[in-house]
């Protein structure tokens, strides 16, 4: 069972905006904008690669996974099965002709894990999602 958020207000799952760049350049401002905000980028899954091999077709879609060693200890530390929410993801993808970049919310986590004590960093990280993804637009 998970905790209800103060309010009853449930929090949103992602941010997520559009961009004008096309995918490729959405993808590797990305992964620069990453490394500028102090994460390491861990790995790109081409889920359209993948999924061709396949057989099966979806527009271009990247996942950028990335960490910063620091703060993933801190909240391993508190709760480990945060693990399963590990690493940061922000997907790209395309949607109607438009480059979609979208990134989970850390701040969504005391939802899903009510007795770690995380204190103020799934607030701090979330901001810097933020500025990642506004940063890459």
């Amino acid at each position: 069972m998970f905790a209800l958020p103060p309010n009853n207000i449930y929090m949103e799952f992602d941010y997520t905006t559009t961009t004008q760049k096309d995918f490729d350049l959405a993808v590797s401002t990305i992964e620069a904008e990453i490394a500028k905000a102090g994460f390491r980028v861990l790995y790109v899954h081409d889920v359209a690669k993948t999924l061709s091999e396949k057989d099966l077709v979806i527009e271009p879609m990247k996942i950028v996974e990335f960490c910063n060693a620091k703060s993933a200890y801190q909240v391993l530390k508190a709760d480990p099965k945060i693990g399963l929410c590990l690493p940061c993801k922000i997907l790209v993808y395309v949607k109607d002709g438009s480059t979609i970049i979208s990134g989970m919310r850390p701040i969504v986590l005391p939802q899903f894990f009510p007795n770690a004590q995380l204190g103020t960093l799934p607030e701090e990280i979330d901001a810097l999602i933020k500025v990642i993804i506004d940063n890459a637009k």
